[in-house]
């Protein structure tokens, strides 16, 4: 959707992840938009490196989030953000579901 102002369709998926889930690592985002991990992976260091994106080590994990520091970053949330609000319902629940624990056993579906 806004593809054509950040230039490339990885990193409006990799911000877009970002901005309805507040933090997520390569490999989740490519399995969650069905695509490559390799581009996706590319385009968090280029975030990382410009200062967008920081990063940190859990285990092996590399888990990435917005900088806190970045000087445009409300501006970039805010159009993510209204980005956000045209996304279909269906693809907007799914996206905003966080879900990281195992299910406990038993529990029915």
């Amino acid at each position: 959707m806004i593809e054509q102002i950040l230039g490339s369709l990885n990193k409006e998926r990799v911000l877009i992840f970002l901005a309805a889930r507040n933090e997520g690592y390569p490999r989740e985002i490519a399995r969650y938009f069905d695509t490559d991990l390799a581009p996706i992976q590319n385009q968090m260091e280029k975030l990382e490196f410009g200062g967008i994106l920081c990063s940190k080590l859990i285990g092996r994990t590399r888990l990435y989030s917005f900088n806190p520091r970045y000087p445009f970053l409300k501006e970039l949330q805010a159009l993510l953000i209204k980005t956000l609000d045209f996304y279909p319902e269906q693809e907007l629940d799914n996206l905003t579901k966080n879900r990281r624990r195992p299910r406990k056993a038993g529990k029915p579906l």
